[in-house]
């Protein structure tokens, strides 16, 4: 049984709600799940499969139970070599920095050596009321990728 390690961040519960539905998804389908809100990378293997959900806070900034998170990123010289990931992001299209958090973060994860699966999903809150839809349908794709 594959396992996911889902990652979220969210300062209005949206990316928070997205990530604990893919859960029960996945769950359902068979694999075996861990959610994570606002994690330390202490909390989390330095391997497998990592699901990340992030909205969009201010000016493209990651929420703030997600920065510290970013930052042990940053700060740490870290083989992250062993992560295959999947991205999703949530912002609102009116702003310049439309999701920019989860910009952000691929950009850290993949400097460690982390490898994404498939393309980011950035869902536009201006186009979806319930952002868990687009990433369901996502999420039945990005399976097939695992």
């Amino acid at each position: 049984m594959k396992k996911v390690t889902l990652i979220s961040g969210s300062t209005m519960g949206n990316a928070e709600y997205v990530a604990e539905h893919l859960s029960e998804i996945l769950s359902e389908g068979g694999f075996e799940t861990s959610l994570h809100h606002g994690p330390s990378l202490n909390d989390l293997p330095h391997e497998g499969i990592w699901l990340v959900v992030t909205s969009t806070h201010g000016a493209g900034d990651l929420p703030d139970n997600l920065q510290p998170f970013a930052d042990e990123i940053s700060a740490n010289s870290l083989d992250l070599s062993k992560v295959k990931f999947g991205a999703i992001g949530i912002g609102s299209s009116e702003y310049d920095t439309f999701c920019g958090a989860i910009r952000t973060l691929d950009q850290k994860l993949t400097e460690k050596g982390a490898i994404r699966l498939g393309s980011t999903l950035e869902i536009d809150i201006q186009k979806y009321d319930i952002p868990e839809d687009p990433a369901e349908e996502w999420l039945a794709s990005w399976i097939n990728l695992l």
